[in-house]
């Protein structure tokens, strides 16, 4: 079974072009997609994840 892509925090906020402090605000209003922190504390999105945050960001802004 292929294990998911994980991308690290600043592979995402560098996708999405967005900081890290405006990013904690989006995820405390609930609106940034999800992420996984793993047992040595580092925080992961899943590739999949990151996509389909981006789709209902298309559909919000239809």
């Amino acid at each position: 079974m292929a294990h998911p892509q994980m991308l690290k925090l600043p592979e995402v906020l560098a996708e999405i072009g967005m900081s890290r402090a405006a990013f904690y605000r989006m995820r405390a209003r609930g609106k940034a997609p999800k992420l996984i922190k793993l047992p040595n504390g580092q925080i992961r999105c899943r590739r999949s994840d990151l996509d389909a945050w981006w789709e209902t960001c298309e559909l919000d802004a239809a």
